[in-house]
């Protein structure tokens, strides 16, 4: 009975801060009114027209495993070797105007936009009914987080488990290495540049069931190491989740 008292209790406080954070924002666009990364339009963050039009990926058959456009339940891919996570989804695919508000995050400082992206995912996030615990960013490499001054990811996940009334454990996940970015390589070139990348902490997510989260998925390489990391260090299980999926002219 108290534990139970006690998970609602800290459930309730995550979101509070939610709602905290979401109003700290809304006056600074009081003071200080956004601009519409995608259509330009002064007064929102990301505006109702632009959100209309983006392209889910409900519609989309795709792999059940990694996500990945497919006519097949389960992709070439994933029969051959299967992913060390459980299933990968993305709410869009990556076109205009989500591409224009992921750079916008990204490369602007827009760093707002977090908040933005997390309230409109969650209803998606939360149909698939994960039975997830903890919700772990992938993480920057020092020298990149020191150029940017922040993780794009992060400032969505962050705000996604505070919606979802979970654990959010940024330090959980590491990259052991700096990486090339994934701009411009191809799927083999992807796996190697990121192949054993990262690490992860077992005092943080062994028994944990983890939400994975990142921006875009383009082939799932960045992804499928990460939820490695995480499988090795303890984790039950590994679910993971983009904002964008890339598609190929032929997926599109």
């Amino acid at each position: 009975m108290y534990v139970h008292k006690r998970i609602g209790i800290l459930a309730f406080k995550k979101s509070i801060l939610y709602w905290f954070e979401s109003s700290f924002w809304n006056i600074v666009d009081l003071v200080f009114p956004p601009t519409c990364p995608s259509c330009q339009e002064i007064g929102f963050r990301w505006c109702e027209d632009c959100q209309r039009v983006v392209r889910p990926l409900a519609g989309v058959q795709i792999c059940q495993v990694c996500g990945a456009p497919s006519d097949k339940a389960r992709c070439k891919r994933c029969k051959s070797l299967r992913p060390s996570f459980v299933q990968l989804r993305s709410w869009v695919v990556f076109r205009h105007p989500i591409r224009s508000v992921l750079h916008s995050l990204k490369y602007q400082h827009n760093i707002g936009l977090g908040q933005t992206l997390a309230w409109a995912i969650s209803p998606s996030l939360k149909q698939y009914n994960w039975p997830v615990q903890e919700v772990v960013p992938i993480p920057l490499s020092e020298q990149r987080q020191r150029e940017r001054g922040y993780n794009q990811a992060g400032l969505i996940a962050r705000p996604t488990s505070q919606l979802m009334e979970i654990d959010y454990r940024p330090n959980a996940l590491w990259r052991a290495r700096h990486t090339r970015s994934q701009v411009g390589l191809t799927i083999k070139e992807r796996e190697k540049n990121v192949q054993n990348a990262f690490e992860a902490d077992s005092a943080l997510v062994a028994g944990k069931s983890i939400l994975l989260m990142d921006d875009v998925c383009t082939t799932g390489a960045t992804l499928t190491d990460a939820a490695r990391a995480l499988s090795n260090a303890g984790a039950q299980a590994v679910y993971a989740f983009t904002i964008a999926r890339a598609l190929s002219h032929a997926d599109a």
